[in-house]
């Protein structure tokens, strides 16, 4: 059988052309229709995106109407500014009150195209994009104002595609709205400066100490020059770079045709330094932040800027803080001090000093309100005051020596006993023992009574420890204590507020007088006074000398945990305490070594030029010598003063 040859395949007849161009046909059509389905789709999803964007916008009539948090000014006794706390916003300003300066200067680098487009800049963005693109990174924006001012004004600053949505639909709002010089006057309100400043004229007045409305050419570049980065340009961060930022706005404003490079020269000759030294000092930390903690007891504020007037003297403030300061970095780091807190109170409860810590920086803990710490000796005051209630005298006997209470048998700061003595002689040598029997005859519960009349607020437990300062009291509220013993008798409640009112002046609140009456007869304030002017004048309070009537009392907790000194003349009264925040022992400092040195330090500054005055019921013989005038080994021994605990 012959073999057959195969056969080849022949190719597949070529369509006709008519053929080819219907399934071109069919396919574009396809395409088309593909891409108007999800073309329609698209427009939707982004439809609904939209709408569901829209359904969570803010309160946009609410958010125009709505005020802003309150603006808090301290001033001190004198009127200076202390601090000012919150966000600061200047009294409106219109558009056309400013110099043209102001707002070209603004527009010029914000957004030179804002009066052309519909609150969406689609030349802006797409210039941004190639900017963008060119550089690898976000070098330019195309916000414009009015996208600002929705972002500023209804929106979080997160950035996300809700937010960002919801800025575009805003802008759109707020142009048909709104006008375009009402939109940039909102913004020109409301933008934030630098300093705590939102607005042109809070800047103006932080900046240059004068109105937006009167800023030069000059000041409104720099103003305008902020707007990149607020803190970085700042003047009271760094005025030389403000400086430099001011002078290529100008430079910008002459490129977008406001100004003639005429102009710009002559408003860079003129510019002059800029005033960053009218920026306040933040003195009185601590302070501060316990006034700011009381206002809302005095008044609602609502939405109104306040003014405090506080109590506080500007320069004793700033005297106290140097002292504890230099007290700390000097024999406070070689005796194992840490930290210092320290009061000055007018005899009516005003506080004039406050210094609640060596640095607000690294700490916020208020250590003259906010510690509890023990007293020690220091509370000893109040245990005479109730045995002299109980009917002793300063010249009552009362035997060192030996004692139990309850199981408990304290011993002397020496470890020593002399015998029969004074009350007044007790007191001036802190004598642990006689103070134990005077709290005995009292009665512990008696002891107890006596300081919460004075003042003592801190939970006091009636146990015989109680007698030396076992409690845990706060150094406020322990100066105050002592404040009946300088102004007759008197109970008082430590304030620092004179006066509080709104922006415009109107008074809300003025203080009228208060306090807790008579809380010690007078009879008993000069005892007090007796035995107290001796424990400064020969007792273990030695170092708080003053060249006047003084008194007060040294403290000095177990282990050196604590030491103390509360002193007062007839015109104030002062506390200190030095220790450490965690309780760590110090290298045998007591109340009457570097407390009362620094106490006597301050204390004299703040009665500089004052007329020495006697302690109620004493005589001016209780005044003890300046130490300067001292024998050099009286003031070896002053310095050296040993506290009974």
């Amino acid at each position: 059988m012959a073999k057959s040859r195969p056969t080849k395949s022949l190719p597949p007849r070529e369509a006709p052309i008519f053929h080819r161009r219907s399934q071109l046909g069919r396919g574009v059509r396809r395409l088309a229709y593909g891409a108007a389905v999800v073309a329609v789709w698209g427009v939707i999803a982004l439809g609904g995106l939209v709408a569901w964007y829209a359904l969570d916008l803010p309160d946009i009539e609410g958010a125009l109407a709505r005020g802003r948090a309150p603006t808090v000014r301290l001033l001190a006794a004198d009127g200076r500014e202390l601090a000012a706390v919150g966000d600061l916003y200047g009294v409106p300003v219109r558009l056309g009150e400013l110099p043209p300066a102001l707002p070209a200067a603004v527009l010029s680098m914000e957004d030179r195209r804002f009066y052309n487009h519909f609150g969406i800049d689609l030349i802006g963005l797409a210039r941004a994009a190639v900017a963008n693109a060119k550089a690898g990174r976000i070098v330019q924006g195309g916000s414009t104002i009015t996208q600002q001012v929705a972002k500023n004004l209804f929106l979080t600053p997160q950035r996300t595609l809700k937010r960002k949505v919801q800025e575009l639909l805003l802008a759109l709002w707020l142009e048909h709205r709104l006008t375009k010089d009402q939109i940039l006057t909102v913004y020109l309100n409301r933008v934030y400066l630098g300093a705590g400043t939102y607005g042109v004229e809070a800047a103006a007045r932080r900046y240059f100490g004068k109105s937006a409305r009167r800023v030069t050419t000059y000041q409104a570049a720099l103003l305008a020059g902020l707007l990149k980065a607020p803190s970085r340009y700042s003047p009271a961060r760094d005025p030389g770079l403000a400086a430099r930022r001011a002078r290529a706005v100008l430079d910008v404003m002459v490129a977008a045709g406001v100004l003639t490079p005429a102009q710009a020269a002559t408003a860079k000759r003129g510019g002059g330094a800029i005033p960053a030294a009218r920026l306040p000092r933040r003195q009185g930390r601590h302070f501060v932040d316990w006034v700011l903690e009381q206002v809302s007891g005095y008044i609602s504020a609502g939405d109104r800027d306040l003014v405090v007037k506080t109590t506080l003297d500007g320069p004793l403030q700033r005297t106290a803080e140097a002292a504890v300061g230099a007290l700390l970095e000097g024999p406070g780091t070689r005796a194992g001090a840490a930290e210092a807190a320290l009061v000055v109170l007018s005899p009516d409860g005003a506080v004039r000093a406050m210094v609640g810590g060596r640095d607000y920086a690294t700490s916020q803990f208020n250590r003259a309100t906010q510690a509890r710490r023990q007293p020690g000796s220091a509370f000893k005051p109040f245990v005479y005051l109730a045995g002299l209630e109980a009917g002793l005298t300063p010249d009552s006997i009362i035997e060192d020596a030996p004692v139990t209470m309850a199981g408990w048998s304290p011993r002397n700061f020496d470890k020593r006993y002399r015998g029969p003595m004074t009350l007044r002689q007790a007191l001036a040598r802190s004598v642990n023992t006689a103070a134990v029997r005077v709290a005995r005859k009292a009665g512990i519960e008696r002891v107890a009574a006596t300081a919460r009349r004075l003042g003592i607020g801190a939970r006091l437990t009636t146990t015989p420890s109680l007698a030396l300062g076992a409690a845990e009291v706060g150094l406020l509220e322990l100066t105050a204590a002592y404040g009946p013993f300088a102004n007759g008798g008197f109970g008082l409640l430590p304030y620092a507020i004179e006066e509080i009112s709104d922006a415009a002046g109107r008074v809300l609140y003025r203080r009228a007088g208060s306090g807790l009456g008579r809380v010690v007869a007078a009879p008993r304030v000069a005892a007090m006074n007796d035995m107290l002017s001796v424990a400064v004048s020969s007792g273990t309070g030695r170092a708080a000398r003053l060249a006047r009537p003084v008194a007060g009392k040294t403290g000095t907790s177990q282990d050196f945990r604590d030491a103390w000194f509360v002193g007062y003349s007839a015109d104030l009264v002062g506390g200190v305490w030095i220790g450490n925040d965690d309780g760590h022992p110090m290298r045998g400092v007591t109340g009457g070594g570097l407390p009362a040195r620094l106490w006597r330090r301050v204390m004299k500054a703040a009665h500089r030029g004052w007329s020495a005055r006697s302690l109620p019921g004493l005589g001016t013989s209780a005044a003890a010598g300046d130490d300067d005038q001292q024998g050099f080994w009286e003031s070896v021994l002053a310095r050296f003063a040993s506290d009974a605990g």
